[in-house]
């Protein structure tokens, strides 16, 4: 009979605790008689004590209360929101040593979860990792009659009214600052989530890093935004290059951001974006990576190990609106996108257009119901590049791509675990790691992206 072994540790317990890595999210994780503790904002070398505020069967969670000796990887975090906002979760750790964890996250997964002992590359990082997200989408809340504004609190839907934000275009900083005064001054009712009632549920602040071009969308729990005029009005008159003002109705009780009807209240409702010598525009729906400068790094990288002749057929899958496969368009014969939101092919069409290029075509469906129907009416590809959502590509996909059997596949990732996961089925389908390489699109946070190139084996 197997005995149960007893946790060594309970709820409220002050712990002395060595840190010797980091999680997947970046916590700190130590051992107490064996049994694991992640600890939030601790780093490899502190030595600290904790006190235990959640236990599970094979480990615990606790909160740094002391610190007894410090990581010579710590720095001081620039933020004043840092360990209280939950946008961020490496402020405190030395950048050159983010791109190290990042790099070992990688490698990590792919051997846990994939099986696969392959050489992970160091991760690209930025010259200055600051400042750099194009896109903000603020919660709006309500608290002792004063309007917050801000990002909610790790593991809750707390907001952490901010004065600004370290990792966003400065001019994103001063849109919520700017709408966030106004909704104060003008009354206008703030949503409040627990009851479903109320109005302004959240600002999306976009910024073109190429254009300087700035975006405002404001997010209604009704179609009636009172006092629209005078909101309309402050912005125009403090926001430099502002080129449009949405309202994006969403009347139901979930999570999603942005709701299905849009209405424009000041100028267009789109601005423009390049990458490279590409020209994008986006709209408020438009899905388009947040860091713009390492996008193109990122971008350049896939198109390198794509390694087009000129007479490739190129798959683009969950192309979004279009801005690989038009990246990639000049040096194949022909690339065929394929999105499962409309609204994102039309303006993939759009984007196609407003470059000239006439060698692709893009369809609207889920990639792992189109891409076979594809396949079945003579569609092949002599390369794939994927770049799913987090959850990975679905299994159906995956095998239509090893029954394509492409040269070579381009695998980009935001999520190292689905990757690996995703790596393991292909590795037993014909096909073989050749590079891993880590982008840092997400300075400060736990977050990686990851380009791997595939190719097939030869039989």
């Amino acid at each position: 009979m197997k005995i149960k072994k007893e946790i060594p540790v309970f709820k409220g317990q002050q712990l002395e605790i060595v840190i010797d890595g980091l999680n997947h999210q970046g916590e700190g994780v130590g051992r107490h008689e064996e049994f694991t503790v992640f600890v939030p904002q601790a780093l490899p070398g502190d030595k600290v004590i904790a006190r235990v505020i959640s236990v599970q069967k094979s480990y615990a969670r606790a909160l740094v209360e002391k610190l007894l000796n410090t990581s010579p990887q710590r720095v001081v975090a620039v933020c004043e929101h840092f360990g209280q906002c939950g946008g961020c979760q490496l402020q405190h750790l030395d950048y050159a040593e983010q791109l190290k964890y990042k790099q070992r996250v990688v490698y990590d997964a792919l051997k846990r979860i994939g099986g696969l002992d392959v050489t992970v590359l160091p991760t690209i990082g930025m010259a200055n990792p600051w400042h750099y997200r194009n896109k903000a989408q603020v919660p709006i809340g309500m608290s002792s009659g004063k309007v917050q504004a801000g990002f909610f609190e790790k593991g809750s839907h707390k907001i952490v009214d901010l004065n600004s934000c370290h990792i966003q275009h400065p001019v994103n900083d001063q849109v919520v600052h700017i709408v966030r005064k106004q909704l104060q001054e003008l009354k206008i009712p703030i949503y409040n989530e627990k009851e479903h009632r109320g109005l302004v549920r959240h600002i999306v602040a976009r910024t073109s890093f190429a254009t300087a071009e700035v975006l405002v969308t404001i997010v209604t729990n009704g179609r009636e935004l009172p006092q629209a005029q005078k909101l309309i009005t402050a912005l125009r008159a403090n926001i430099n290059n502002l080129v449009g003002i949405v309202q994006s109705i969403n009347t139901r009780r979930v999570n999603v951001i942005l709701g299905e009807e849009e209405k424009t209240l000041w100028g267009r409702p789109y601005l423009i974006e390049k990458i490279g010598s590409l020209t994008y525009r986006l709209s408020p729906r438009s899905f388009f990576q947040v860091n713009s400068q390492q996008t193109e790094i990122l971008y350049q990288k896939a198109k390198e190990y794509a390694a087009l002749q000129g007479q490739e057929i190129v798959f683009d899958l969950y192309c979004g609106i279009g801005t690989i496969a038009l990246y990639v368009a000049d040096a194949a014969a022909k690339v065929v996108g394929v999105e499962i939101v409309e609204a994102a092919v039309e303006d993939a069409k759009q984007n196609a257009k407003l470059n000239g290029i006439s060698n692709v075509e893009f369809h609207a469906g889920a990639a792992e119901e189109l891409v076979p129907k594809l396949y079945q009416q003579g569609y092949k590809a002599d390369v794939v590049l994927v770049d799913p959502p987090r959850k990975g590509c679905d299994e159906k996909l995956l095998k239509t791509i090893a029954s394509m059997q492409p040269e070579r596949l381009v695998y980009i990732s935001c999520n190292p675990a689905t990757l690996a996961r995703d790596l393991k089925y292909l590795t037993a389908h014909g096909f073989t790691v050749v590079k891993v390489q880590p982008v840092d699109m997400f300075p400060h946070t736990a977050h990686v992206e990851c380009v791997t190139l595939m190719s097939k084996v030869e039989k």
